[in-house]
């Protein structure tokens, strides 16, 4: 145990200087929580630290996972694989491809842990398929008290366990409903915003994996449509030189740069943004699901991000774009847009409805006031439309707000009595998301 570490979220919007303990097994987490509660302190655990909220900052002990990582236990036919909960999801594939298994949908990062993308609702794109909790089909923690508790795919706490915010317990092992491993054709192609708007629905429907970026100033987007394939699928596309060039020389080194560049000269934003998006080119590319799915991103930025119904999306989208005019922001990222189908867990930002996410980022260097402004502008916007944000990504929503757009929110409430009620696992985040 090491007293007074500095802690920082990778997108430097959080800190803390928390007591830090590593455990090596299930037991010494146990102990852990045991003591904390006895002793009256709180305890968080951590991951990669990939949130932009400060969900995941702890008030006194915060508890690494790197020592719990890798398979548990798993049955190939059953398509069950369970796994440590501080495993990584970029270690995921290796650990699958032995059995022929994959994840069936995934996000485009992969540092983070497969506990903490879980607990603060992680999501890919495509309207067949979930976030990635929806995934989970058992899990073990340990609540408030001190306690092991395992739950299978029908238990009913399992809804709240799922995605439980890290408010519920501390994860330890998550069992994973895989899919035969899968290959991906995956068309990147430049279009119009009026277009790209005009055609959400019939795009969401036709395609298996769709979202689309929207340059900010300019009426430029790249859409990009991914199917599914056999995984016997031979690869194709461009050289790996090519690939290197556009995703780590222009998407992260250029990129970088010129953002850089509109920091210190905001005036040439909505200039560089039109250069930017006229010089986007089509691409095809077949590759492993993982291979597409995941994307470099080594920019530093701030996000935030709103589930929507899903086809309210075009028209929040135009008021987005209005707003920024009028406000005369200068927006150097582009606006991401997926889509998720309805799930029945209690907080997944896809509770009940088929949704649709609308996600704003800004350079990290960028004047923290005016990354402010833009974020609680497009936040009016999209609370006009029932918004749910991302629990990771940040936002300014209470409690008494989200009891309003997520119908089981009391009954997530409920379960947290009966796991952490002397509030071991509580920091002001999740005092201010769920209430007291």
């Amino acid at each position: 145990m090491t007293t007074g570490q500095h802690w920082e979220n990778w997108a430097r919007t959080e800190s803390a200087d928390p007591t830090v303990v590593e455990p090596a097994t299930v037991e010494e987490v146990a102990r852990l929580v045991a003591d904390a509660a006895a002793t009256g302190r709180r305890l968080k655990p951590i991951g990669a630290g990939h949130s932009f909220s400060g969900i995941g900052v702890p008030a006194d002990i915060q508890v690494h996972l790197a020592g719990l990582r890798g398979v548990i236990a798993a049955d190939a036919d059953a398509r069950l694989v369970t796994l440590a909960a501080g495993t990584h999801l970029h270690e995921i594939p290796g650990l699958l491809a032995p059995l022929g298994l994959a994840m069936a949908n995934l996000g485009d990062v992969d540092r983070q842990t497969i506990s903490g993308a879980t607990s603060t609702g992680t999501h890919g794109t495509g309207l067949g398929f979930g976030g990635i909790s929806t995934q989970i089909a058992g899990a073990t923690l340990v609540n408030g008290r001190g306690e092991l508790v395992h739950l299978g795919a029908d238990e009913p706490d399992l809804s709240a366990v799922a995605l439980g915010l890290g408010a519920l317990g501390v994860l330890v092992d998550i069992t994973l409903r895989c899919v035969p491993a899968f290959n991906l054709e995956a068309v990147e192609a430049p279009a119009k915003l009026p277009e790209v708007l005009a055609g959400w629905g019939d795009s969401l429907a036709s395609i298996d994996h769709y979202e689309f970026y929207w340059f900010p100033h300019t009426d430029c987007c790249l859409t990009k449509s991914n199917t599914r394939l056999p995984a016997a699928t031979p690869a194709s596309g461009p050289s790996r030189l090519r690939r290197y060039v556009d995703d780590e020389l222009l998407s992260n080194k250029l990129f970088g740069l010129l953002c850089s560049v509109g920091r210190l000269a905001p005036a040439v934003v909505p200039a560089i943004n039109q250069l930017s998006g006229r010089a986007l080119s089509a691409r095809t590319i077949v590759d492993s699901s993982t291979g597409v799915f995941i994307s470099a991103r080594d920019v530093r930025f701030r996000e935030m991000e709103y589930a929507i119904p899903v086809d309210a999306v075009p028209d929040a989208l135009r008021e987005i774009r209005a707003m920024i005019e009028r406000r005369r922001y200068r927006v150097s990222f582009p606006v991401e847009v997926r889509a998720a189908a309805a799930d029945s867990l209690m907080l997944s930002t896809a509770a009940g409805r088929r949704s649709g996410y609308i996600a704003v980022h800004r350079y990290i260097k960028d004047d923290p006031a005016d990354t402010a402004a833009y974020f609680a502008d497009v936040e009016e916007i999209l609370t006009g439309y029932a918004g749910r944000p991302h629990w990771g990504k940040m936002h300014t929503r209470d409690a008494e707000y989200l009891r309003s757009v997520y119908p089981s929110f009391d009954d997530f409430g409920a379960v947290r009595d009966r796991y952490d009620p002397d509030r071991v696992f509580a920091n002001d985040y999740l005092t201010g998301v769920l209430g007291d």
